[in-house]
C-alpha cells in the first residue's frame, strides 16, 4: 500500500483548535462566536473529504509529528477505516453546531462559550484519534477525548449533572488504565505500536493466554463502547444538553470507543488471528447479550433521552459484533454501522431536543398529539427509527445486512437470531414515539394550540440528518467503498 505524504491530516487537526481559540476570542459575541464555529466544521470537512480520492485509491496519507524513541512515534495515517469516523464527525460535527445555536439559544443556557468551546476540543480529539497512525498517538487523544467532554456532560453544574460527570469520568478514566497496559504490553511483544493491514500479532508473539488477556485488556480499555456490564456511565450522562447527548452517542465519544475495538481487532490482532487463536470466542456473546438486554431495558424507560440511551448501547454492540466475527462482511457491517447509526441516532436525538424546546416534554408518556402540533420533528423521529430498525428505504438497512451476511459467513446462526429479534425490539421501543405522537391523546383530551416547532436552526439540521437516512440507503457507496477497503474486500 503507497503512502502519500501530506499536511492534510494536520490541517483537519488544526480547525477545531483554531475554533477553539477563535470561541474564547469573541465569547462576547455569540453570532461571531457561533459562526466561527460552524465555519471551521466546514473547512475541517472540506480538508477531510479531499483526501477521499487518495484513500479510495489504494493509498494511505501520512504525516509525522515526532518521535520518543524506537518505535514510539507521534503520527498521523489516514486510511479507509479512519477516513470513514473521521468524515461522519465532521460532517456531523456542522449540523450539531447549527441545531445548538437554536437549542442553547432557546433555554437560555448558561455557559454557552464554554460550551462551544469545549465541543471543538472534542472534535479535535475525535478526528485525531481517527487519523492516528499507532496505538500511542491513539491513546493520547482517547484520553483527551474523555477529559474535553467532562464539562459538556456536568454542563448543567447541578448536583444531578456533577454526579453524571463524575461517574462518567470514573468509568472512563478507569478504563483508560486497562487500555494503557494493553499499549505497553503489545509493545512489549511485538516491538511496534503501528495499525497495520493484518495485524501486527503472530502465533509466536506470546502464549495463547498472553494474547487472550491482551484483547481482554483492549476490550476493558473500550468501556467508551458502553458494553454491558460497562455501561451505566452512558444513561447518567444523559443529564447533559441534547446537542451534547448527540455528540455522545452520534459522533464522538461512544463511537471512539467501538472505532477501537474495530481498529484493534483489524489493525493489531488482525482477522486471521483473530479468527484462528479463538480470542474472540467468549467477548462476542457480550456483546450479543448486550444488544438484547439493553434493548430490553429501553422499552422500559419513559423519559426519552434514556431509552435512546439504552437504544445506543445496542446498536453500538453491533459494530462491536462485527469486530469480533472478523469475516470480511462483519467487519464490512461494522465500519458502515459507524456512519449509518450515527446520522439515524443523531435525528432522534435531534427530535428529542427539539421536543424539549418547544413542548418541554422529556416523557413519552406525555406526548400523546404532539406530532400533530410538530409533524417536522415527530417525521424525522419516524425516519430516524426506520433507519435505526433497519427497513428500506433507510441506510441502516445495509450496515444490518451486511452483518446478518457475517453471522452467516461464520456460521453463528444463533448471533443471527439475535440480529433479528433485536430488530423486532428496535420496533416496539421506537415506533410508538411516533404513533403516540400523530395518533395518540393528551391525558386531558385537549390539543395543542400554543405549541409550534423548535427553532428554525434545529429543525434545518434535523431535516438534513433525516434526509441523509434516505439518501444512504439509495447512495451508500461512498461509505461502502471505504468500509470495504477497511475490512480487506479490495
Amino acid at each position: 500500500m503507497t503512502a502519500v505524504i501530506s499536511i492534510k491530516p494536520l490541517l483537519a487537526i488544526s480547525c477545531p483548535i483554531i475554533c477553539a481559540f477563535l470561541i474564547f476570542l469573541f465569547r462576547k459575541r455569540p453570532n461571531i462566536r457561533e459562526s466561527c464555529t460552524i465555519i471551521a466544521g466546514i473547512v475541517q470537512f472540506l480538508i477531510i473529504i479531499s483526501m477521499a480520492p487518495t484513500i479510495l485509491h489504494g493509498s494511505v496519507i501520512k504525516f509525522h509529528l515526532l518521535t520518543v524513541y524506537q518505535g514510539i512515534d507521534f503520527s498521523y495515517k489516514v486510511d479507509a477505516f479512519g477516513l470513514i469516523f473521521a468524515i461522519t464527525s465532521s460532517f456531523l460535527w456542522i449540523l450539531v453546531s447549527l441545531y445548538s445555536i437554536g437549542y442553547m439559544r432557546a433555554l437560555e443556557e448558561h455557559a454557552q462559550t464554554r460550551f462551544y468551546f469545549m465541543f471543538a476540543l472534542a472534535i479535535f480529539s475525535a478526528v485525531s484519534i481517527a487519523m492516528s497512525e499507532n496505538l500511542i498517538t491513539f491513546y493520547l487523544f482517547y484520553e483527551a477525548l474523555t477529559l474535553s467532554t467532562y464539562w459538556l456532560v456536568a454542563h448543567h453544574e447541578d448536583e444531578e449533572a456533577f454526579f453524571g460527570g463524575r461517574k462518567y469520568l470514573t468509568y472512563l478514566l478507569s478504563s483508560g488504565w486497562f487500555l494503557f497496559a494493553a499499549v505497553v504490553l503489545t509493545y512489549v511483544l511485538a516491538g511496534t505500536t503501528d495499525f497495520v493491514g493484518g495485524g501486527i500479532l503472530t502465533s509466536g508473539s506470546g502464549s495463547r493466554f498472553t494474547l487472550t488477556l491482551l484483547f481482554a485488556l483492549f476490550a476493558l480499555g473500550s468501556m467508551k463502547a458502553a458494553w454491558m456490564p460497562f455501561h451505566s456511565w452512558l444513561p447518567s450522562a444523559m443529564v447533559a444538553p441534547t446537542p451534547v447527548s448527540a455528540l455522545l452517542h452520534a459522533v464522538a465519544v461512544v463511537k471512539a470507543g467501538v472505532f477501537a475495538v474495530l481498529k484493534v481487532t483489524i489493525y493489531i490482532f488482525g482477522a486471521d488471528f483473530i479468527t484462528s487463536s479463538g480470542a474472540n470466542d467468549w467477548l462476542i456473546w457480550f456483546a450479543g447479550g448486550t444488544i438484547l438486554l439493553a434493548s430490553l431495558v429501553a422499552m422500559t424507560r419513559d423519559n426519552l433521552k434514556l431509552r435512546l440511551a439504552y437504544s445506543t448501547i445496542s446498536q453500538l454492540s453491533y459494530v462491536v459484533l462485527g469486530a469480533l466475527l472478523a469475516t470480511n462482511m462483519g467487519l464490512l457491517g461494522g465500519a458502515l454501522h459507524i456512519s449509518m447509526h450515527a446520522f439515524a441516532k443523531i435525528t432522534l436525538f435531534f427530535a428529542a431536543g427539539a421536543i424539549l424546546v418547544a413542548a418541554n416534554k422529556s416523557e413519552v408518556s406525555d406526548m400523546g398529539g404532539l406530532g400533530r402540533a410538530m409533524p417536522i420533528t415527530f417525521g424525522a423521529f419516524l425516519i430516524g427509527s426506520l433507519s435505526i430498525i433497519g427497513l428500506p428505504p433507510f441506510g441502516g438497512m445495509w450496515s444490518k445486512w451486511y452483518l446478518g451476511l457475517g453471522t452467516v459467513e461464520s456460521g453463528q446462526w444463533l448471533l443471527l437470531s439475535v440480529l433479528l429479534i433485536s430488530s423486532l425490539l428496535n420496533i416496539a421501543y421506537l415506533l410508538p414515539v411516533s404513533v403516540k405522537g400523530f395518533f395518540g391523546k393528551t391525558r386531558d383530551g385537549t390539543t395543542y394550540t400554543r405549541i409550534k416547532e423548535a427553532p428554525v436552526s434545529c429543525l434545518i439540521a434535523m431535516m438534513i440528518t433525516s434526509l441523509a437516512c434516505v439518501l444512504l440507503f439509495f447512495y451508500p457507496d461512498p461509505f461502502y467503498e471505504l468500509a470495504l477497503n477497511a475490512a480487506g474486500g479490495k
